[in-house]
């Protein structure tokens, strides 16, 4: 009878240890985890007010890009970084010598009321850019003019170019048009289409209504588009609001119309950022401002020094510039290529202010530097003086005094001129007949990084080099950068040209204007990425969710030792 108990002791014991080491194989159930799902609303603010919703004739207004990039898409679109993706076109290739562009449509590619998109769409677009009812600036319809299109099947096209031209896909992100829609409107007509209202496009939202209150178009209502090609997006629905300005777009938040503001002003950002729902974005715009210098005028033959010019931009207070003036709203710039370009090079000199170095720099060059201040000499008597010209507007009128005041700590007299900005441009810039100039050179709407227009020598006469800058190292980097279809080659000619440009300084680099805009922080999902345009920052609008759903996630426990 001892032994029985004991074997059955022994059972039990060999049960209880079995138990345990499957209870032990179990899965652990983890916490419930949120997961995008489809559906909800956002409701954004847009400053600005509507025009027409066509990409072929918004190129003046913002607040339609805005919508358009929604509703329409284009061949290709371009990341973060400004390389070229696949968009409506899922591939295309180039020729050896880069005249040739062979693009191939998604096979799966729709108009919103369900007709595939064919070459004849993309012909049809191109023939309504070239016409006199397009928007589009003239140096646009010039390209165009001189590509010959082709198409070779449905879903193949060809564009020959007269010449190698490497940014050209910049050219090709314009949104497509419906030929079977439009095909019988006369160009001139246009303008006046009922499809201006109620469009019919490819892109990630299909138009649904206007929203009309006292007879105005007080908004834009979009719902998500099912059957697009990259995927639906997870918001169902996306409502515009129009207002007047950043101001009236935050009263509206605050007041609980919206979910998001199309942008925030620089005045507004503080508001902005103290209201704890909202959560603000930034990202550096394609544009510069900077103080071109004229390196030809003979009445100031020390810009022709290259330590002069620097001395200049070490005696700038850039930061005091950004954190003051602009509240943030910018970043330092230290050459032309936009930082977060695939051109961009990260090893750039950077020059902080340093108005001591500035200083020492001009002694070096001969220049005396009275203790008792005053003008700066140089042996021969002459003095570092020269004339400003700066737009008629409140910040750049502030950051022309900013220089100004900078400039007077090492010794150099700039007497400011306040002009209209066209006037600057026409009697100014173009006939060369200035000193020195606060301007904002603009890249927008072109991903490429190219910067020829503005420093290669042969735009020194009649072109937009309005230094005059004639370095011929840097345009033969810049002339063949942009006649070669390869980013590592391209890169590593603009990587040369940003280390002249670096060491010449032609012009003074201020700063990369930033554009901000806010949304709601129950909206998820959302990135942001450097801008080309502001309506980029939809680029990751399929990311973007307001529901979420709860999944349960099993993670098997680690096997006992």
């Amino acid at each position: 009878m001892g032994r029985l108990r004991w074997q059955i002791l022994v059972v039990a014991a060999t049960l209880v240890v079995v138990a345990i080491l499957l209870l032990s194989q179990q899965p652990v159930i983890a916490p419930l985890l949120p997961e995008a799902a489809p559906g909800g609303v956002y409701t954004e603010a847009l400053v600005g007010s509507m025009g027409r919703l066509n990409p072929v004739l918004d190129w003046s207004n913002s607040a339609d890009r805005d919508i358009n990039r929604l509703i329409f898409s284009g061949l290709i679109r371009f990341d973060a970084r400004g390389l070229p993706q696949p968009d409506l076109a899922d591939s295309w290739g180039t020729s050896a010598d880069g005249t040739l562009y062979n693009f191939s449509l998604r096979p799966n590619a729709a108009w919103h009321d369900g007709t595939p998109v064919t070459s004849d769409d993309v012909l049809f677009t191109i023939d309504m850019i070239r016409s006199g009812a397009s928007l589009f600036p003239q140096d646009i319809k010039d390209l165009w003019s001189e590509v010959d299109v082709q198409a070779l099947s449905q879903q193949t096209l060809q564009m020959r170019l007269p010449e190698p031209f490497a940014p050209f896909l910049d050219y090709v992100t314009f949104g497509l048009l419906p030929k079977h829609l439009l095909g019988s409107i006369p160009p001139e007509a246009l303008a006046s289409s009922d499809f201006n209202l109620s469009p019919v496009g490819t892109g990630p939202y299909r138009f649904d209504h206007l929203i009309v209150e006292e007879g105005q178009i007080a908004g834009v209502v979009l719902a998500a588009n099912d059957v697009y090609y990259l995927g639906k997006p997870f918001i169902q629905q996306l409502v515009f609001r129009y207002y007047p300005s950043s101001g009236t777009a935050l009263a509206a938040y605050q007041q609980g119309e919206v979910l998001g503001m199309s942008q925030v002003s620089a005045d507004e950002v503080q508001a902005v950022l103290a209201e704890p729902g909202l959560s603000v974005y930034s990202s550096r715009l394609p544009e510069m401002s900077i103080v071109l210098l004229n390196l030809n005028n003979p009445s100031i033959p020390f810009l022709q020094n290259a330590n002069v010019r620097k001395a200049l931009l070490l005696g700038i207070n850039r930061k005091t510039i950004v954190s003051h003036i602009l509240e943030g709203q910018g970043i330092v710039a230290d050459g032309p290529i936009l930082p977060g370009s695939w051109a961009y090079y990260n090893d750039i000199q950077h020059l902080e202010y340093d108005p001591e170095s500035a200083a020492t720099l001009l002694k070096g060059e001969g220049y005396v530097i009275p203790a008792s201040g005053g003008d700066v000499r140089a042996k021969d008597n002459e003095v570092l003086r020269l004339t400003l010209l700066h737009p008629d507007d409140p910040v750049h009128t502030q950051i022309a005094e900013s220089v100004k005041a900078d400039w007077a700590l090492i010794g150099v007299e700039a007497n400011l001129e306040a002009h209209a900005y066209d006037q600057i441009m026409n009697d100014y810039l173009a006939p060369r007949s200035y000193m020195a100039a606060l301007v904002d050179l603009t890249m927008a709407r072109t991903p490429d990084p190219d910067p020829y227009l503005f420093w290669h020598q042969a735009e020194g006469t009649g072109g937009q080099n309005y230094s005059q800058w004639d370095d011929q190292a840097a345009s033969e980097y810049l002339e063949s950068a942009r006649t070669i279809t390869d980013f590592t080659d391209r890169a590593r000619l603009y990587r040369n040209f940003q280390v002249v440009f670096a060491n010449e300084l032609p012009s003074l680099p201020l700063y990369f204007p930033v554009f901000s805009y806010a949304i709601d922080s129950q909206v998820l999902g959302v990135q942001v990425a450097p801008l080309y345009e502001p309506s980029d920052r939809f680029a990751f609008i399929l990311d973007w969710y307001l529901v979420t759903r709860r999944t349960l996630e099993e993670t098997p426990a680690p096997a006992p030792e």
